[in-house]
């Protein structure tokens, strides 16, 4: 089933970690769900786990909790997994606070089916039907949905690599066939270069996927390049723009 088969209007909106970190920060991420809900009826968030390396639910952090991970990886992954659960329970919770309705699903829930190796797995297929199913039900209009994992065949939890929570977002975004996928960063948009290194750096208004795929090519890339090309592949626009910044973002167009 397709969005444009039920007459659905969405998109898909993911929240890094930096935009996850704190309360003050999650206020600016509602009040983009807020927007998303008021013009695309309907918004499937997802998100990456709360803040990054050294704090206290990153990934990073789990992953340390004993060095028996480095020898089994199936443990690690389902160690792994739980920074973006814990995560999507928490901004649920600040968004019914809010006063905004909302549902998260994970697991065999979320339809993300995978196969590979633990740590690096390939997503095999989506089933909306659990997502569509839940978007036809009265009053629900925001699905939250963890990043960077999927389930296999045997239910196993798997992870789909460093950054794979944009991976998600982005093969979520196609399964579902959303006017956009949305990424709040802690930049404006896509620059012309590192604000951090070089001061005249400019954000672009937009760029085409093919020009904005090398610009991917390093140490912490603005999305995970893997995603990017599911983009290219599944010609799904990206609006990539800053989570506490109110000018417009940059169009990342196929």
């Amino acid at each position: 089933m397709s969005r444009r088969k039920l007459g659905v209007c969405m998109i898909v909106q993911k929240f890094g970690g930096i935009a996850m970190r704190d309360e003050q920060m999650r206020a600016a991420c509602i009040t983009h769900i807020r927007e998303g809900l008021n013009t695309y009826h309907h918004v499937l968030v997802v998100v990456s786990a709360i803040g990054r390396m050294h704090d206290p639910y990153s990934t990073d952090s789990l992953l340390q909790l004993t060095t028996a991970f480095s020898s089994a990886k199936k443990a690690r992954d389902l160690a792994a997994a739980c920074g973006e659960l814990i995560a999507a329970a928490v901004l649920s919770a600040e968004l019914k606070e809010a006063g905004i309705p909302n549902l998260v699903l994970h697991g065999r829930r979320a339809g993300i089916i995978t196969s590979g190796e633990f740590g690096d797995a390939t997503i095999e297929s989506i089933d909306t039907t659990a997502i569509l199913s839940e978007f036809q039900e009265e009053g629900t209009r925001c699905l939250i949905i963890p990043g960077f994992q999927g389930v296999n065949a045997k239910g196993d939890m798997m992870t789909l690599g460093r950054g794979g929570s944009d991976l998600t977002a982005i093969a979520l975004g196609a399964a579902l066939q959303v006017d956009h996928v949305a990424f709040y960063k802690d930049v404006p948009g896509v620059m012309t270069n590192d604000p951090k290194q070089v001061s005249a750096a400019r954000k672009l208004d937009s760029i085409s996927m093919k020009d904005f795929l090398p610009l991917l090519d390093c140490e912490k890339p603005i999305i995970q390049k893997r995603a990017a090309l599911h983009a290219l592949n599944t010609k799904i626009p990206l609006y990539i723009r800053g989570i506490c910044h109110s000018e417009e973002g940059t169009w990342v167009l196929p």
